[in-house]
């Protein structure tokens, strides 16, 4: 079992996890992906791309730990802290692309949806499949996937079972793009270089507004836009590119994520 951390040369970072043979939650690995986590703390990317190695990105959790629970006192712990790892990575202040390859279950989708952009290939498989062991999803996938493709899918989603492809949750908003397995990775990289090389600081206001969305709607984002965009001008970032967009014309400036 690891969680790795690589940086790139354009700044992004990619966090990949293994867990042999299928990519089990564990309490180790959600404690190792939390060290990476640490890691990205003390030295923020522009960019991060979290994907799998192996067959699959991932067949679920394991059960026993489930089972090694035995009161709804014990349950509300563990729950607790699965909770914990979708919500880190949601508060991160920079853009987040989840790359799922193939099939891709339970936590592992949940922590897809506390992402911001999720890629897939057009052999990926996605499922919230906890009712098999007369669960409801734990890590936050039901309220994620409702905001994405409303309440109706996700009841459905959920309440079915079922594993859906990557094509049909595009067409609901879930997934934001696919592509051909063999075309995934250059196209997840490519993505999230021009992501690393953007105006960093713009990106994260960006996600600063639509967490006002999501905590009140339109009216609580249009209480805050002005402060969130105002505060803009102490960065680099816009005082140059704003130069060089008078001086040189659009799409010619270089952002350094300052």
């Amino acid at each position: 079992m690891s969680v790795t951390l690589t940086r790139e040369p354009s700044g992004a970072a990619i966090l990949t996890f293994a867990a042999p043979p299928v990519n089990l939650y564990s309490l180790e690995l959600h404690q190792a992906f939390e060290d990476a986590l640490d890691e990205l703390a003390a030295q923020p990317p522009r960019a991060l791309l979290i994907r799998a190695e192996g067959k699959v990105v991932s067949g679920g959790v394991d059960v026993s730990l489930f089972d090694a629970q035995t009161s709804p006192a014990e349950g509300k712990v563990l729950f607790d802290r699965m909770l914990e790892l979708p919500l880190r990575i949601a508060a991160l202040d920079y853009p987040v692309v989840f790359a799922a390859h193939a099939l891709c279950l339970t936590w592992a989708l949940e922590v897809a949806l506390a992402c911001d952009i999720v890629v897939a290939s057009d052999r990926a498989k996605f499922g919230l499949v906890e009712k098999v062991v007369g669960l409801t999803p734990t890590m936050g996938g039901t309220q994620r996937l409702a905001s994405r493709a409303g309440i109706g899918r996700a009841k459905e989603f959920v309440m079915t079972g079922d594993l859906y492809d990557a094509a049909t949750l595009e067409q609901w908003g879930v997934v934001n793009r696919v592509h051909p397995v063999d075309e995934l990775d250059d196209a997840v990289n490519a993505l999230v270089t021009s992501l690393a090389s953007g105006p960093t600081r713009a990106h994260a206001a960006t996600k600063e507004v639509l967490r006002a969305v999501e905590r009140g709607g339109v009216a609580a984002a249009d209480a805050e836009i002005t402060s969130i965009a105002a505060a803009l001008y102490d960065t680099e970032d816009m005082r140059t590119a704003i130069r060089s967009f008078l001086e040189d014309g659009p799409g010619k400036a270089t952002y350094v994520g300052r």
